[in-house]
């Protein structure tokens, strides 16, 4: 019967897990389940939406995107949509892009394009584009993705659009990886659906803090009152989530999480693109108000700090033939899984996310945090300029 005792040490490892196992509960519970809760009222009729369908512009920055412009931009310039513009700035590409984009305006009159001045300085190049492109821009509202997505639907504006509330000056949608083989494509959806939990979770909980450029909107007029991207000039990027950091707050944001209004992102299969895209973000995430990154950090640190202890846990048990402490341990990480499995793979469902979740989870769980820090620390080693303008 020895086995089925506790001392006061084991007692005391008990009560970590147990606390540990509540804080992260809490997480997903209160913040990564926000997206179901939301799409649950809007299902039961609980979200009023606009019914006007007001002209809008659609902005895109495009570098030698010429093979995604022509397989991507036919399906946003076809939306089911009365009125709309689609404004293609082309950032000094060397491709096709240029004579692509003149014959498309030729089959399409409401798209237009224009270029970067070549030898621009003193703001980075996309930033510029998209500065541009807002300018150029005939209507109040002005939506944004990139040359690599195509909308899940003809719907997207609609469904954008219908969020366009008097009181609202800022819509976050969605974007994911479309699904092919390959381990790298699952590594990099797992991760990016992820993220669409903790920052469109904090938005619906009406602490919005960043956005994703790849699907988003916001009024003209707040661009310019905020004067544009001039708070981070020195950052090649920051355009999406430090600009939404700037300018959003709890009652001006709405979120669209239909899964017809998602944006599906081309997967390229290169790992320098996706670890560049990484690596920029944590560049400009230091530079967020606000408290959200800290307490996503503290999520981070308590989800490492449950797993090694659980392993500790059951490597002790197993040796000193404690085995109620090894069955505590178990269930408790069993208890967490189930919660996690259940609210990611939901999730995934009603994004529309063709992947499902299972028993590569806990592999990605614990993936995350040690890819994070490896990016961290191989940011510190190139130093600042390599994410400042150019």
């Amino acid at each position: 019967m020895e086995s089925l005792t506790t001392d006061i040490l084991e007692i005391i490892i008990l009560s970590i897990i147990g606390i540990l196992l509540l804080i992260q509960l809490f997480y997903y519970l209160g913040l990564y389940n926000r997206i179901l809760r939301h799409n649950n009222a809007r299902k039961k009729g609980n979200i009023r939406f606009s019914e006007e369908l007001p002209p809008v512009s659609v902005v895109i920055c495009a570098k030698n995107e010429s093979e995604n412009i022509r397989r991507y931009l036919p399906a946003i310039l076809e939306q089911d949509y009365p009125q709309f513009e689609v404004i293609v700035i082309n950032d000094g590409s060397t491709d096709e892009s240029e004579e692509l984009l003149t014959v498309l305006e030729e089959r399409y009159p409401h798209l237009y394009h224009s270029f970067t001045p070549a030898g621009s300085r003193y703001i980075s190049h996309k930033k510029l584009a998209l500065t541009l492109g807002i300018k150029a821009s005939k209507y109040d509202w002005v939506i944004f993705t990139e040359a690599n997505c195509t909308p899940a639907s003809k719907n997207w504006l609609r469904l954008m659009v219908r969020n366009f509330t008097p009181g609202t000056e800022v819509v976050l949608g969605h974007s994911g990886y479309e699904r092919v083989k390959g381990w790298f494509n699952k590594r990099i959806s797992f991760d990016t659906l992820f993220f669409s939990l903790r920052y469109l979770g904090f938005a619906l909980a009406k602490n919005p803090y960043m956005g994703i450029g790849r699907n988003m909107a916001y009024r003209k007029e707040l661009f310019f009152k905020n004067k544009g991207y001039s708070a981070h000039l020195n950052l090649q990027r920051g355009d999406d989530d430090l600009f939404i950091n700037q300018i959003a707050n709890s009652r001006n944001t709405r979120v669209e999480t239909d899964q017809q209004a998602i944006m599906h992102i081309n997967h390229s299969g290169y790992y320098k693109d996706w670890k560049e895209e990484k690596m920029s973000y944590m560049a400009t995430s230091s530079y967020f108000r606000g408290m959200q990154r800290y307490i996503l950090g503290f999520e981070t640190f308590s989800r490492v700090l449950f797993y090694l202890i659980i392993i500790a846990t059951i490597i002790y048990g197993s040796m000193t033939k404690h085995w109620l402490l090894v069955g505590i341990a178990l269930l408790a990480w069993i208890i967490r899984y189930a919660f996690q499995a259940v609210i990611i793979n939901k999730t995934a469902k009603e994004l529309g996310e063709k992947r499902r979740y299972y028993l590569t989870l806990p592999f990605f769980d614990l993936l995350q945090p040690i890819q994070s820090l490896q990016f961290k620390l191989y940011r510190k080693s190139q130093g600042r300029g390599d994410f400042m303008r150019r």
